[in-house]
């Protein structure tokens, strides 16, 4: 990620912490929402600008600055040990998943069956690995950068389609908020790749919605789950016919 992209990263997520909308920094810079709107999808802020939008979140240009290089170090991924050590114990691995998705420990002993003391230590744990930082009064700071990922084909990845993947796909997916599309075409490889690019920047959306959902409260956000997937493929009862090249 370049440095203007971290800078404004971070000031996105600032103004989310802050509860500062479009619409106040449009009224502080006396423009059109619809122009600060532009002027962060293009990523066009001038250094006055960026001082002003920092004068209404109390801070200063170089903490900003700061911060967005602090986050610049946070983890992309775990290695493999540790990724072995989420998944030999489910407790901790519950755990993991709930501080990555913005959980308090009190939302998590409230709907798990964890007692305060055991989900300290896993707090402990997961902070020993660095995935959070846990805080004076048991709160908890995410320590991942937003591109975050399990290992491919690691012991996450693996535990995830071994066990859950089978039951995600199990479910009709007739619901008001559920949708399952299996298409099948024919494409040249530039295509392909084409349209790889366009699910990798939906799976951005995906993480971007994600994020600003964290102000909401534990019984607004429901889990939700996306799988996406591409590969060269033709059905195996189609297969089973093809003509042996000699």
């Amino acid at each position: 990620m370049t440095e203007r992209k971290q800078l404004l990263t971070t000031l996105k997520i600032k103004l989310r912490e802050r509860g500062v909308t479009y619409r106040d920094i449009a009224a502080a810079l006396r423009l059109s929402e619809a122009s600060v709107k532009r002027l962060f999808s293009t990523g066009n802020l001038s250094i006055d600008r960026l001082f002003d939008i920092c004068g209404l979140l109390d801070m200063t240009l170089a903490e900003l600055t700061q911060s967005a290089a602090a986050s610049s170090q946070r983890l992309v991924c775990l290695d493999e040990r540790l990724e072995a050590e989420l998944v030999s114990d489910p407790k901790l691995l519950l755990v993991a998943t709930c501080a990555l998705n913005h959980w308090r420990l009190v939302d998590i002993i409230e709907h798990y069956q964890l007692d305060e003391a055991e989900c300290l230590r896993y707090l402990l744990l997961l902070d020993r690995m660095r995935l959070i930082d846990l805080l004076p009064g048991n709160r908890i700071r995410i320590n991942v950068a937003r591109d975050f990922d399990w290992l491919p084909g690691g012991n996450i990845a693996r535990f995830f389609a071994g066990r859950g993947r089978d039951d995600f796909l199990t479910a009709p997916f007739n619901g008001e908020a559920e949708s399952l599309f299996f298409v099948h075409g024919m494409l040249t490889p530039d295509a392909r790749r084409q349209f790889m690019a366009q699910l990798q920047k939906l799976r951005h959306q995906f993480s971007e919605f994600h994020e600003d959902c964290v102000r909401a409260t534990i019984g607004e956000r429901q889990g939700t789950a996306m799988l996406l997937a591409i590969r060269e493929w033709e059905p195996p009862d189609f297969a089973r016919l093809r003509r042996r090249t000699q």
